[in-house]
C-alpha cells in the first residue's frame, strides 16, 4: 500500500475547505483516509494552512509520498 498526503475537499458549492490527509493512493478523493494531518482554508485573506508538523515527519519518514499541491503548501507555510 503506497500512501499519499494530499487535500481533500470539504464545504460547500463554491465555499470550499481542504483537509490534509494521509490515503492510500487507490482510494478515492474524498473517500476513506488513513490520518487528518492538517487543514487549509483558501477563502481567508492570507488563506490559513495549519498542519500537525510531528505527524507530517512520521508520515514522510514512513514513506508517504506529498501531491504537488501539498507540496507547494507546506514549502510557503516554513517560510
Amino acid at each position: 500500500m503506497s500512501v499519499r498526503l494530499r487535500l481533500q475537499r470539504h464545504g460547500t458549492k463554491k465555499r470550499p475547505f481542504y483537509r490534509l490527509v494521509a490515503a492510500d493512493q487507490r482510494s478515492m478523493r474524498d473517500g476513506r483516509c488513513l490520518e487528518i494531518i492538517g487543514t487549509y482554508n483558501p477563502l481567508i485573506n492570507p488563506p490559513e494552512f495549519v498542519v500537525k508538523s510531528e505527524r507530517l515527519e512520521h508520515w514522510l519518514s514512513q514513506g508517504a509520498q506529498m501531491t504537488d499541491t501539498v507540496r507547494s503548501l507546506v514549502r510557503s507555510h516554513k517560510k
